[in-house]
């Protein structure tokens, strides 16, 4: 097999968290607003931390972890945090689905989901916890990590035009997609489809201000965060050892 081949295919851990992130968060959310009734918030909010966790175990199956690389991922949903922080007087004119997608580009598509929701759930302690953290969780996650296995397949580039066209319509049609309803089924049991259209129409402003936000930071600081990130990977050797996983 090539390098091209076997760069292009799925490892073990994107595979796991693909079932993590697709099949078993989907299904927690679910069990939260239908069984708990979304008072249980921050339970669902630790599970799927807890949850997404996995696929790292599966990195240091066979090796230490090394601190660095963890506070690579530390330091980049710090800034997640900050930058949503900065801009709080700017409704959802927000970097941090730009830097979801930078990270899914630079790490892989799990450590973007793990940016993306570690970012949601540690601002909202400044933002207000509510039953809506656990979907701006996976909503900012989900992002990251199709951005990582969208590159690694090919499929988005990482200059700053493909960045901000894939940022652009993931705030519409991923972000948008998940946030629009979550007011409707969160506080109403009686929820019909007017509701949700409804909720979709008032939530369209606000979809075109985080789309545009997306695409300003992408522009300004993708390339140069992309670039900062791959110089860290560079030097101190992260994931190297991921280069002979066991492919499947």
């Amino acid at each position: 097999m090539n390098t091209i081949e076997k760069q292009n295919r799925l490892s073990k851990r994107t595979k796991v968290a693909a079932i993590a992130i697709l099949f078993i968060i989907p299904c927690i959310l679910f069990f939260g607003v239908t069984v708990l009734k979304d008072r249980s918030y921050m339970f669902i909010s630790t599970l799927m931390l807890m949850i997404i966790s996995i696929p790292f175990l599966i990195i240091f199956e066979d090796r230490k972890p090394k601190a660095r690389e963890l506070i690579l991922l530390a330091t980049l949903v710090a800034i997640g945090v900050a930058g949503r922080m900065a801009f709080f007087w700017l409704p959802q004119f927000k970097p941090v689905v730009a830097i979801v997608i930078v990270t899914g580009i630079a790490l892989g598509g799990e450590s973007g989901f793990l940016v993306g929701a570690m970012t949601g759930f540690v601002s909202n302690f400044y933002f207000s916890q509510g039953p809506f953290t656990p979907w701006q969780m996976f909503g900012f996650g989900i992002i990251g990590f199709l951005a990582g296995i969208l590159h690694q397949k090919g499929l988005l580039k990482s200059n700053k035009k493909a960045m901000a066209v894939f940022g652009f319509f993931s705030c519409y049609f991923i972000y948008g997609l998940i946030m629009n309803p979550v007011s409707v089924l969160s506080f109403y049991s009686d929820f019909n489809w007017n509701m949700i259209k409804i909720a979709y129409l008032r939530g369209f402003p606000m979809d075109t201000i985080h789309a545009v936000a997306t695409v300003v930071f992408l522009w300004i600081i993708g390339e140069p965060l992309l670039e900062k990130i791959e110089r860290v990977k560079k030097k101190y050797g992260f994931y190297e050892e991921e280069v002979d996983y066991e492919w499947i």
